[in-house]
């Protein structure tokens, strides 16, 4: 399958070929199913991106007609299906959450009003609250909270970009943004607004001298929006950051631990 997808990213007359729609098909399908991801976690702790399989999600579109879908009283034209069987799969979906088919939703997560993307990975125990957003291959953990209003990034092209990676038991305050393939660390705690890009200093302001990263925020910190002074050839101006303030303790009870971590750091969610 591998070989035909990379085949046809090549050359796209490929894709006029049954053998060549028959393998993206399929892909979408695994994707849709849980059983095939854009990215996966390793047991290092790393992760690794599968850009064949986003070269099929990619190709799947120009090979998609655009058709009127009905849902009650809701009308949608697009190229792409939406998702189904939410009852057999386990999911809790609140009208009028939309999921696209081949995004994969694990038993136990629930959908507020929201919306989730192709390619995207969403794992058990998860809340999409109202308004929020997991684009196009997305990777999420179990256990998370996307608050309302989160917007989660979607990543396509180029296709060796890293999607991003929210991991187990994070909690994402209101309209928290994270973008452009940033990874968010286990049992990590986002305030609400802040705005994380791969640009976008990350600031560990927890002992004597400031500590600087960008793209990751290590497990369990407790992060909320800063900002810092830039020099520009107009003057010096505020420049957004995030700060890293804390640490989310280690708990058998997450729910104890987060609720501690926000009452401990002040944290606005």
């Amino acid at each position: 399958m591998q070989n035909i997808i990379e085949a046809a990213w090549l050359n796209r007359e490929l894709l006029k070929e049954k053998t060549t729609l028959s393998a993206i098909n399929e892909v979408i399908e695994l994707l849709d199913k849980g059983a095939l991801r854009v990215a996966e976690p390793l047991k290092d702790g790393n992760w690794q991106v599968n850009d064949w399989v986003k070269k099929a999600v990619i190709m799947y579109f120009p090979t998609r007609k655009m058709a009127t879908i009905e849902v009650g009283p809701f009308e949608f034209h697009d190229k792409m299906s939406l998702k189904t069987n939410y009852a057999q799969l386990g999911v809790r979906v609140v009208p009028p959450a939309v999921a696209r088919y081949g995004s994969f939703l694990a038993s136990g997560v629930i959908m507020m009003p929201s919306y989730v993307n192709i390619g995207a990975y969403v794992d058990s125990g998860t809340m999409v609250d109202t308004w929020a957003t997991v684009g196009s291959c997305a990777q999420i953990g179990k256990d998370v909270h996307l608050s309302g209003g989160v917007g989660i990034g979607g990543v396509l092209e180029p296709v060796q970009a890293a999607p991003v990676i929210i991991e187990d038991n994070c909690f994402l305050g209101s309209r928290s943004i994270v973008v452009e393939g940033v990874r968010v660390g286990k049992e990590a705690v986002l305030g609400a607004n802040v705005v994380l890009t791969m640009s976008t200093k990350i600031i560990d302001v927890t002992g004597n001298k400031p500590v600087e990263t960008k793209g990751y925020v290590p497990e369990r910190s407790v992060v909320i929006p800063g900002s810092y002074t830039k020099s520009f050839p107009a003057g010096d101006y505020q420049v957004p950051c995030a700060l890293i303030i804390g640490k989310r303790k280690e708990s058998t009870d997450l729910k104890t631990s987060l609720n501690d971590a926000l009452r401990e750091n002040n944290v606005a969610v």
